[in-house]
């Protein structure tokens, strides 16, 4: 120990490390008193710093025109983002699970839409008359055509979406050659999944002698 003062003794010195040595073995036995170790997941609300990398050609996506999309991030989120020419990019939010999000949600906007993807609450942007067209993420639109708009025939899209409607899609097709996405709506596909969608007229002459069968059983007395 290097000491500049002539005047304090070995013995004190002695004492002196002896009694922060005490201090801080006391310390960590109330540290461990009260956690044995490390969480292995932070609170919630515990702030954080959160890295992630991303494709550098969708910069832009995410910071937006002008940085409305990465201002709105931040205000929405509650969080500041910083990002990298690499593609990294720097989530620093004081509430973990708001930083969460907010991370979760610029790797959906920067995220390659694939066949089988499901998207939420996507907002119609435009209806024509052969389908609507379904904001995925931030410049990314699909085309729900008017054919998978139900189970029937539907005669004009707006009857049934109108622009400004939240609809929950999934991605049926992806065309990187000619920029083409299609989708078909979830509601569509859960009512097909329960009527077996063109097979129902084959199965409707198996299923009435079904019916048939279970009357006349309930028909015999007992």
């Amino acid at each position: 120990m290097d000491n500049k003062l002539a005047g304090v003794t070995q013995e004190t010195l002695a004492q002196a490390l002896g009694q922060a040595r005490d201090a801080r073995l006391a310390i960590l036995e109330v540290m461990a008193g009260t956690i044995a170790g490390p969480r292995e997941e932070l609170s919630p609300w515990a702030p954080r710093i959160t890295a992630i990398k991303i494709d550098p050609d969708k910069i832009g996506m995410v910071i937006g025109k002008g940085g409305e999309t990465i201002r709105g991030l931040e205000a929405d989120f509650e969080v500041e983002i910083s990002i990298e020419d690499d593609g990294t990019v720097s989530v620093y939010g004081v509430q973990g699970e708001k930083a969460d999000e907010c991370v979760e949600r610029i790797r959906a906007m920067t995220k390659d839409v694939e066949v089988g993807d499901v998207y939420t609450g996507a907002k119609v942007v435009k209806t024509t008359t052969f389908g609507a067209f379904v904001e995925l993420t931030k410049g990314v639109d699909g085309l729900l055509h008017i054919s998978n708009l139900g189970s029937g025939r539907v005669e004009k899209v707006e009857d049934v979406l109108n622009r400004g409607d939240s609809v929950d899609v999934r991605v049926e097709e992806v065309d990187r050659a000619r920029g083409r996405i299609g989708l078909r709506l979830l509601s569509d596909d859960s009512d097909s999944s329960g009527d077996t969608g063109d097979d129902d007229g084959d199965d409707d002459t198996h299923r009435r002698p079904r019916r048939r069968r279970k009357m006349s059983t309930s028909d015999v007395p007992e």
